[in-house]
């Protein structure tokens, strides 16, 4: 078993990852997986296990409908299952704040009132959110 503790923080992050993409708690995801939701806490964690594989977080992968195999591929290195890629944190944008640069971008660039430019900041920010990238 992988013993290394970045490769397991990485499994930990892509799960976490996965989870939120798909809009669940983690007890909505332990109740999926019929594991608890301390699980679920503890998987996300990346916490490298003591002695073996906890077998709660094949029961998770499969909740997340990764394929057989892919939690051995994250802790080797390989990719994770629907593309997650990690992003740094200095990236990440506040949604708020991204929707006040939107509006004030649209206040001043085109000749609408100011319900049409929050309606179509709102359009934006959905639009983004469907994406994954908010």
């Amino acid at each position: 078993m992988n013993r290394d503790p970045g490769a397991w923080a990485r499994l930990g992050h892509a799960l976490r990852a996965a989870r939120e993409h798909r809009g669940l708690t983690q007890a909505e995801l332990g109740a999926l997986a019929d594991v608890s939701a301390r699980s679920v806490q503890d998987a996300e964690a990346g916490t490298v296990p003591k002695a073996r594989m906890p077998y709660t977080l094949g029961r998770i992968a499969s909740a997340l409908e990764w394929p057989p195999g892919s939690i051995e591929d994250v802790l080797g290195g390989g990719g994770v299952p629907g593309g997650w890629a990690e992003t740094s944190v200095q990236k990440q944008v506040d949604e708020e704040r991204l929707g006040q640069i939107l509006t004030s971008s649209m206040v001043h660039n085109i000749a609408a009132t100011t319900e049409e430019i929050a309606n179509a900041t709102a359009a934006a920010l959905d639009a983004l959110r469907r994406e994954g990238l908010i």
